[in-house]
């Protein structure tokens, strides 16, 4: 897994790889000026805030729309400043009052941003079927009040709602008029724009392009274009990122200690905590891990100390939870804390599984598929055969998807990382009874886990706040349903010319880098 970052070590480590990146038309070797250059992991799917699913997704209507307010970077606090409001006040528990800024107009004639816009975006999500529902769980409406001031009633006090709900994914806004002129929702062309940036080309699976707004009126970016280049692989994209082809990219933990004794030229590392939280789901519902037992063996059988040896160089320890380490709501520990190959083999006894063949499910970069080969390697130790199934990012999201078939019913287990948020119930709420066939694929449908969701969504005493997340975990490992693996740390390289901007989910803000 170690290869070296010098050019005789990038050419004999990359071999056909690199040559068909450095061939490929997708990748325009990075120029110092007015082109900011990122990679990216996986195309877009949904620019509907409605329906956003991957990373990509959620960064271009970043650019492309506005928010009432944005988060600043991760590694200074998540501070949260006004963006599209130019005021913004709790007026009582239950109440936030809001006034647009002037100047920000939508494209295609739609005219001015406005209240209503508010009121559409944030009401069609709150109580429908996006996975950005939650978001808005405590929204009652939001009140017009005329067309540049509203306010937001909530049902509920519930402090965490700016930074929950205003700054990401269902907090962009659309444009109500737009939106509803193309039916109600849209998929990958958005039908109105009113960001610092527009949609200028797509080239599927390689590149998007987008170009600053000439009628943009706030802070005007520091790049006149973005390009994403969709390069799925870390190691291809580090190999990629020493050839000038972009100015940053995400890499591996792998990669960290070569990186670290050798940068390249004009580079700055980038090495902080993350909130993206990594797990092995084990699928209840499935024909061979019905039995408690069964998946209990598999929690039994898991090596975590060859995990984070072998994919992460020790660079990171086991998680106990999804709730980061970092926390002052962290569990101390896993109820399994070590592993026990007999009690896994007796256990799979008992339950007449003692010949048990499942199929895990990983994404097909290099870094998913080390830690799905070193889990097949070491489960099978106990007597578990581990069949594994590469599968691409486009593929990957409809796997445990109800809408897509009846083939969620069926899968067993599956490596999975969500990139969390600023607060517990952000990484908890994927876990709740309705998101079974949607974000739960676990099958994990706890009325228990439901009620301590409910009642820490209100609770605002720290450490009743801890017992309740602690417990709401302790449920998820109790079901056999998880495998908790580790909180990934945020490692990325980029030209020391500019300066990023790095949010809590671990997505880039491009709208904030700046150039030094």
């Amino acid at each position: 897994m170690e290869w070296r970052t010098d050019r005789r070590g990038l050419l004999k480590a990359g071999g056909a790889a690199f040559a068909s990146l450095a061939l490929a038309p997708r990748l325009a070797w990075a120029q110092a000026g007015d082109t900011l250059r990122l990679r990216l992991t996986g195309d877009y799917q949904v620019l509907d805030p409605y329906g956003i699913i991957g990373e990509l997704d959620e960064i271009i209507p970043r650019c492309t729309t506005v928010s009432l307010v944005r988060m600043g970077d991760m590694r200074a606090g998540n501070e949260i400043s006004n963006y599209a409001a130019e005021m913004l006040e709790w007026q009582s528990p239950t109440a936030i009052a809001f006034t647009l800024r002037e100047g920000l107009n939508w494209t295609n004639g739609y005219g001015p941003v406005t209240t209503e816009d508010v009121k559409f975006s944030f009401e069609r999500i709150a109580g429908s079927d996006s996975a950005w529902s939650y978001q808005f769980e405590m929204l009652d409406h939001v009140e017009v009040v005329d067309a540049r001031s509203g306010i937001i009633h909530l049902t509920q006090p519930f402090a965490p709602f700016i930074a929950i709900a205003l700054p990401f994914y269902g907090g962009h806004i659309v444009s109500k008029a737009a939106t509803e002129a193309v039916g109600g929702s849209f998929t990958t062309q958005m039908p109105a724009e009113c960001g610092p940036y527009l949609m200028e080309s797509w080239e599927q699976n390689q590149r998007v392009t987008l170009v600053a707004n000439p009628d943009w009126t706030g802070e005007a970016p520091s790049f006149r274009k973005i390009e994403f280049y969709i390069v799925p692989d870390d190691q291809a994209a580090l190999l990629a990122y020493e050839a000038d082809a972009f100015d940053m990219t995400r890499f591996a933990v792998t990669s960290l200690d070569t990186l670290r004794a050798n940068m390249p030229a004009n580079s700055t590392l980038i090495e902080a905590p993350s909130t993206t939280y990594t797990w092995l789901t084990v699928n209840m519902a499935a024909e061979n891990l019905r039995d408690a037992r069964v998946r209990q063996a598999i929690q039994y059988a898991y090596d975590s100390d060859t995990v984070l040896a072998g994919a992460y160089n020790n660079a990171v320890e086991r998680s106990a939870g999804v709730i980061p380490p970092t926390s002052q709501y962290a569990r101390d520990g896993n109820i399994i804390g070590a592993r026990d190959v007999e009690k896994a083999r007796a256990l799979l006894a008992e339950a007449g599984m003692s010949d048990l063949t499942l199929t895990l499910y990983a994404l097909n970069d290099s870094s998913s598929q080390t830690i799905a080969q070193i889990i097949q390697a070491t489960m099978a130790e106990a007597g578990i055969t581990i069949n594994i199934e590469p599968v691409d990012e486009a593929s990957y999201w409809s796997l445990g998807d109800k809408t897509a078939g009846d083939d969620w019913l069926n899968i067993e287990l599956v490596l999975m990382s969500y990139a969390g948020g600023t607060d517990p119930t952000e990484n908890l709420v994927w876990f709740r009874p309705d998101q079974v066939g949607v974000y739960n694929w676990s099958h994990f449908d706890s009325a228990e886990f439901e009620e301590l969701y409910q009642a820490s969504m209100v609770e605002t005493d720290v450490a009743a706040r801890k017992v309740m997340f602690n417990r709401m975990e302790d449920l998820m490992e109790e079901s056999g349903g998880f495998v908790f693996i580790c909180f990934e740390p945020y490692l990325a390289v980029h030209d020391s010319s500019i300066s990023p901007t790095i949010l809590s989910d671990g997505h880039p803000d491009p709208t904030r880098f700046t150039r030094m």
